[in-house]
């Protein structure tokens, strides 16, 4: 019988305890189960997962629940990195972990058991030190974290701070509000004449284009403010606009979104119906 250890929220305990471990995740090509990881001699290796999940699961601490699988049953194995590229093994449980613990650094190495795991397998339950493994990417530490917009996660712990502190050049942090507006002010007044295709007196495309950028990365904004540009002649700034407001909680949101989902351009529209499905 080959052990794993699967990490989880506290919280699950008494429901893992109760019924098993469900099959919650996605793995390769959409199959549905659970990650897991060899109970190796190394402790931190065992749980070097705990910190980056930390990062995204829920709040409270972790735990780690171990295994015990039948050395036959089919899992998924690889770097993580092998998941997007669909080049993980299907191989036996027993062969996954013989290939892991041969490995000179395991680390972002993983296991996906396509199914969900009974109360008989579930070994036992035990917390954990909430400090184990890396963070971001192997070897990571040392080296400062990129804060572009694709990397960094919103109200993670210190996430402000470390932006301000290495500002990215194209991804911020964004000014504040009054100096965007200022800048959508000098760039020229927007065409209000309610005609999308009227050339009118538009601002400059490129400059309402990058205010409109940095206003996509704060949670809420001056809809009233940016509605006249719902009007702006060129679609590239009104599809911009849709995606700057389009994750906003601020009121009159959803009725600037209507307006533009019956855009005569049809990039802005798919625009609208791609932010409406996120």
């Amino acid at each position: 019988m080959a052990m794993f250890v699967h990490l989880t929220a506290a919280a699950n305990a008494p429901r893992i305890r109760r019924a098993g471990i469900r099959a919650d995740s996605r793995g390769q090509d959409g199959a549905r189960g659970l990650y897991c990881f060899p109970v190796l001699p190394s402790y931190t290796l065992t749980h070097q997962w705990l910190r980056e999940l930390a990062r995204f699961g829920p709040k409270g601490s972790l735990v780690a629940v171990h295994v015990r699988l039948d050395d036959a049953q089919e899992v998924l194995t690889g770097h993580y990195r092998d998941r997007a590229g669909s080049a993980q093994q299907s191989v036996s449980a027993a062969e996954a972990v013989r290939r892991i613990g041969a490995l000179a650094d395991p680390r972002g190495w993983e296991v996906f058991l396509p199914r969900a795991v009974g109360t008989r397998e579930v070994h036992r339950i035990r917390a954990v030190p909430q400090v184990a493994g890396w963070r971001y990417v192997p070897n990571a530490h040392g080296t400062r974290p990129c804060t572009c917009f694709g990397c960094r996660i919103r109200g993670e712990y210190g996430g402000r701070r470390l932006r301000e502190r290495h500002p990215h050049p194209l991804d911020g942090p964004p000014p504040p509000v009054p100096v965007l507006l200022a800048r959508i002010r000098a760039a020229g007044p927007p065409d209000v004449s309610g005609d999308p295709g009227d050339p009118g007196n538009a601002g400059d495309p490129a400059e309402l284009r990058a205010v409109l950028h940095w206003f996509g990365m704060r949670r809420r904004g001056p809809v009233d403010d940016l509605a006249p540009l719902a009007a702006h002649p060129d679609p590239g700034v009104r599809a911009e606009l849709v995606w700057a407001v389009g994750s906003w909680s601020t009121p009159g949101t959803a009725e600037l979104l209507d307006r533009l989902a019956e855009d005569p351009h049809p990039d802005v529209r798919a625009a609208v119906e791609a932010v409406r499905d996120r």
